[in-house]
């Protein structure tokens, strides 16, 4: 059985939005199930994420010929858009996207037996780093003023780009200083400005 602690915030989110999708658009989770069988059966072989994409398109081509009722090439249809759209970033990695297919399935059953469809909202998603970000965010509160140790990532002629806590990137010009950095360098540096969600916008170095 699979734990929550497998996927991070944004896969999370990745499943369960292929779940309020699939449900929205009535596909039957068996057929998400019978894919997210194919998958498990070839994770463990060369280009196992590549495999799978190749087999939902081929359940769409052949749909009329292979479904089981006049509604199974829809469900093929709407299996191939919603992993396109949600798994293509996990091409490389077949047993991320086996434990989010599998969450998705599960909450599926969940969405379509204990929630009204009308009450299921269209889906939202964060990225891997939208999602850093926000999680960086909330455990710090940033002030204009304030001193954070910054690392310097890239240096590409009078623009030099700082890392803030691991996550936040921030490139800036520094016409006098640019040439006297090098990647890898820490410094000290003052917050000058922030966005309107409350990261820093602007930075000015301080040694």
């Amino acid at each position: 059985m699979l734990a929550t602690d497998e996927l991070n915030s944004a896969q999370w989110q990745i499943a369960d939005a292929i779940a309020r999708q699939l449900v929205i658009e009535g596909t039957d989770v068996n057929e998400l199930r019978k894919a997210t069988t194919y998958l498990r059966d070839r994770q463990d072989e060369p280009k196992a994420g590549k495999k799978f994409f190749d087999y939902l398109k081929t359940l769409v081509r052949h749909g009329d010929a292979i479904g089981h009722s006049k509604r199974t090439l829809g469900y093929y249809q709407s299996l191939d858009a919603v992993c396109s759209q949600y798994l293509d970033n996990y091409q490389d990695d077949a047993p991320r996207m086996l434990y989010i297919l599998s969450w998705a399935a599960r909450l599926m059953q969940y969405y379509d037996k204990g929630v009204p469809t009308g009450e299921i909202t269209q889906p939202t998603v964060m990225s891997e780093r939208e999602a850093e970000l926000k999680a960086v965010n909330e455990a710090n509160t940033f002030m204009v003023g304030q001193t954070l140790e910054a690392i310097v990532t890239a240096v590409r002629g009078n623009k030099v780009t700082y890392q803030l806590l691991g996550i936040i990137k921030l490139t800036q010009k520094k016409p006098k200083k640019a040439k006297e950095m090098t990647v890898g360098q820490k410094m000290k540096i003052e917050i000058i400005q922030l966005r309107d969600d409350g990261l820093p916008k602007k930075i000015k170095v301080l040694k």
